[in-house]
């Protein structure tokens, strides 16, 4: 008797297979690179620096240290930036 297994039942070893990249190491850099890039931006911004960037402990602390990391680091977060486009966009 066939049963109607979808792609998440036990023999759904081919969706496993594609979740494989959502916890790469690339995903996780980009993911980093726009987390200080748009903190860094928004940091220029008065009113969104008073209200986002205002905390420096905490959870809300990580989006201040990232503006701060991209503002005193910005030649070396815009090659990385570079870089990993250039990564995504033509190695990968």
């Amino acid at each position: 008797m066939r049963s109607a297994a979808g792609p998440g039942s036990a023999g759904g070893a081919p969706a496993a297979a594609a979740m494989t990249n959502v916890y790469s190491l690339d995903g996780l850099l980009v993911f980093g690179l726009l987390l200080v890039c748009t903190c860094a931006y928004l940091r220029k911004v008065p009113r969104l620096k008073a209200w986002l960037l205002s905390e420096k402990r905490g959870v809300w602390g990580v989006f201040y240290k990232a503006a701060v990391i991209g503002t005193r680091l910005h030649v070396a977060v815009a090659v990385s930036c570079l870089l990993m486009a250039f990564y995504v966009l033509v190695v990968k």
